[in-house]
């Protein structure tokens, strides 16, 4: 029993490893017109990649401090995932602190006309896409996640389904932090731009049905409790979603073993769309 055992493991290894050194990790270059500047992006296609079918898209967000590399440098199983589900991961870059807002305050920081329209367009020009919203969901972590749901809630039109992981969903309590008033201005001077600029207040956009929703986060992170108050705003509102939680901190343990709920959850919704 000991060695057959050992030796499910091992072939488990392997499969998974030939899976993931199959896929194709690039990064490419793009430029942003609305910037005047080169940006760089992670792009993960699956090892059978064809220009004769088309794929679906999952953007994923860094979180504050990050970059391009972050995703793919803590977790390298995205390839498997990418094999596993048939579809293409792309990675931006966030520049450190933007928030994926276009600023108000800081000129030529414009991160959502970036990645919500100008990233996209590049993807489906050079890459085989579903160029639909229904081959489209968007996610990512902390600011990411923070992110992924405002240009979600913000271009219904451009993603089908979204989500968060630990994502700082409702910016109000945290004044003071991550450079946010940088790109927003101070909040006792802003307190209605703190509003609109946040996912909680976005919320106010969505209708039932229209995204595919899936929220996660830790019992132990500093943002939980503001994804339980976006959790309960949603279900008061009468906005399907699934909202994951359980023990886990704001720590890549927790977003490595929640990312493969959500692109699972992202999968079963595009292949319900086909």
């Amino acid at each position: 029993m000991k060695y057959k055992f050992t030796f499910i493991l091992a072939l488990t290894f392997f499969s998974l490893l030939s899976l993931r050194t199959l896929a194709s990790v690039d990064t490419v270059a793009t430029f942003s017109v609305a910037m005047q500047k080169d940006i760089k992006a992670v792009v993960i296609t699956p090892k059978d990649y064809s220009e004769s079918k088309d794929y679906p898209v999952v953007y994923l967000l860094h979180g504050y401090s990050g970059n391009y590399k972050a995703w793919i440098q803590q977790a390298p199983l995205l390839e498997t995932y990418a094999n596993q589900y048939d579809l293409i991961i792309v990675t931006p870059d966030g520049n450190f602190g933007s928030w994926y807002w276009d600023s108000p305050e800081v000129e030529g920081s414009k991160y959502e006309t970036y990645v919500g329209k100008e990233l996209v367009e590049f993807i489906d020009q050079k890459y085989s896409t579903i160029q639909s919203r229904e081959g489209r969901a968007i996610t990512g972590l902390s600011m990411g996640g923070h992110g992924a749901l405002y240009l979600a809630f913000r271009h219904q039109d451009t993603y089908g389904t979204a989500g968060s992981l630990s994502g700082g969903v409702d910016i109000a309590p945290f004044p003071e932090n991550w450079e946010m008033k940088k790109y927003l201005g101070t909040k006792a001077e802003n307190p209605e731009r703190w509003e609109e600029y946040s996912v909680l207040y976005q919320s106010n956009r969505l209708i039932a049905n229209k995204l595919k929703l899936i929220i996660s986060c830790g019992t132990e992170d500093f943002f939980y409790d503001v994804n339980v108050k976006l959790h309960e705003k949603l279900t008061y509102n009468n906005i399907p979603h699934t909202f994951m939680t359980g023990p886990g901190g704001h720590s890549w343990d927790y977003w490595r073993d929640a990312v493969q709920y959500q692109l699972l959850f992202f999968h079963n919704y595009f292949e319900g769309n086909k």
